[in-house]
């Protein structure tokens, strides 16, 4: 048995030194594509939260950018009012935008001041000067993304704004990369963390809007001053920017019909969880024949919809293409590094076509968004009456629909089929009349 024994020492011996100049070959492959690193300067506008994560993910993931990409994006600046002293980039600090133009070095420009001004002007001159930037400024990309994209495509360089509509969901990449050969038909997501919570604490739960807003405030999910959000204007921009992306055309999301969710109550929870439905802050585009209709609003959604499970903070996106059919993105809509990790993409790419503009975006000719009188929807309807005569007298208006009550609550309501918005209108106001009530429609909110 000697010779077995001394056999084996001596292939695991051989197999041992095998391995280890493999890994140690590997070893050296990798330190030789550090040292031979193309070197990017870089810079970014705004060291708060995002910008901050930019700059850690720049640091923490260098060597696997390198390895990656054979790019090294270095931090020669950081703009910004402050000074940041014993922080990592007090050394890069500057205070005058015209240092990052007028550096020839400085190839790529990150902004995350957030709002349209200065970030506008900062941005534009920065293309103007040659520079690709990339964002996550969805103020900006829903005002100004028409422009701002052209100076890119004169400029042969690029602007990205990747981490503007999903955080850290690469849906844009998705649409640009994955599905240029689809002519995409709806787009349909939770684009907004902040209302998301507030509304699954709300049905899970059973808290009130106030409460509910009260907590994510207190977890940093909402803002002192949460309108954007909870009014929907937030998710309304998102969708403008997925819109363009689909039909290549500006939409201004100032027409697109948005409602939030302030007027969303418990009570209409727990109709939702008779029904076997929750309720979601959609924002939507179908598009169909060169005409697009949008709208952001609260809908009641079944477990039958995707979006359906998506809860907390996280957003989900469902697209449609014509010959993929559909498809979903789920993941961290915002948050410090998810939302980073999105921008950081769109350096390295931007690094990897240095010379060149990439096909994005859309040009700045509009879009028109049609009216949501042909959007077609089901209808949740409370109504602040209670016995047969009321409910025969709804029915009646609003033709079939599932009738829901609760118990010691003076009031149903009402689930119709399928109507178009415009003739929705006419029955409520033929219902309103016919019960000789103004404020006997206590709520509506569209559903599937």
């Amino acid at each position: 048995m000697r010779w077995i024994r001394d056999g084996w020492q001596v292939c695991c011996r051989t197999a041992f030194r095998e391995w280890y100049k493999t890994v140690r070959g590997r070893g050296r492959q990798m330190e030789t594509a550090v040292r031979k690193a193309e070197v990017i300067d870089t810079a970014v506008m705004g060291y708060g939260t995002i910008g901050s994560g930019v700059v850690e993910i720049l640091e923490r993931n260098r060597d696997e950018i390198i390895n990656k990409t054979g790019k090294e994006l270095r931090l020669k600046y950081v703009l910004d009012l402050r000074d940041f002293p014993g922080s990592p980039v007090e050394d890069k600090v500057v205070h005058d935008l015209a240092v990052i133009v007028d550096d020839p070095e400085v190839k790529i420009v990150v902004e995350t001041m957030g709002g349209v001004h200065p970030a506008y002007e900062f941005v534009r001159a920065c293309l103007l000067a040659g520079k690709h930037v990339a964002t996550s400024n969805k103020a900006l990309v829903a005002a100004c993304g028409s422009e701002l994209l052209k100076i890119a495509r004169e400029k042969r360089v690029n602007f990205m704004f990747e981490a503007s509509t999903g955080g850290g969901i690469p849906v844009i990449r998705t649409m640009y990369r994955c599905m240029n050969g689809e002519k995409i038909q709806e787009i349909t997501g939770i684009l907004n963390g902040t209302t998301n919570y507030i509304l699954t604490k709300m049905d899970r739960f059973g808290e009130t809007f106030e409460t509910a807003l009260k907590e994510a405030q207190a977890l940093g999910y909402a803002e002192r001053n949460p309108e954007a959000d909870v009014e929907g204007h937030d998710t309304c921009r998102k969708l403008a920017i997925l819109t363009a992306m689909a039909t290549g055309k500006e939409v201004d999301y100032q027409d697109i019909p948005t409602e939030g969710i302030t007027a969303v109550t418990d009570v209409d929870f727990k109709y939702a969880e008779r029904l076997g439905k929750s309720v979601k802050l959609l924002g939507s585009s179908r598009i169909a024949d060169g005409q697009v209709t949008a709208f952001v609003a609260p809908v009641m959604i079944g477990p039958e919809n995707p979006l359906f499970s998506v809860n907390d903070v996280y957003n989900g996106i469902v697209i449609k293409g014509n010959m993929l059919g559909v498809t979903m993105l789920y993941g961290s809509g915002a948050g410090k590094l998810p939302t980073a990790s999105a921008v950081v993409a769109d350096m390295i790419e931007a690094a990897q076509f240095i010379n060149e503009n990439i096909p994005l975006g859309w040009i700045e000719k509009k879009q028109p968004v049609e009216p949501l009188d042909h959007g077609v929807f089901r209808y949740f309807v409370r109504i602040r009456k209670d016995g047969e005569d009321a409910v025969r007298a709804a029915e009646t208006e609003m033709g079939p629909a599932e009738v829901v009550t609760l118990e010691e609550m003076p009031e149903f309501a009402l689930l119709t089929e399928p109507m178009t918005e415009a003739e929705f209108n006419r029955k409520k106001a033929a219902l309103v009349k016919r019960l000789e009530d103004r404020s006997a429609v206590l709520q509506v909110i569209r559903a599937e």
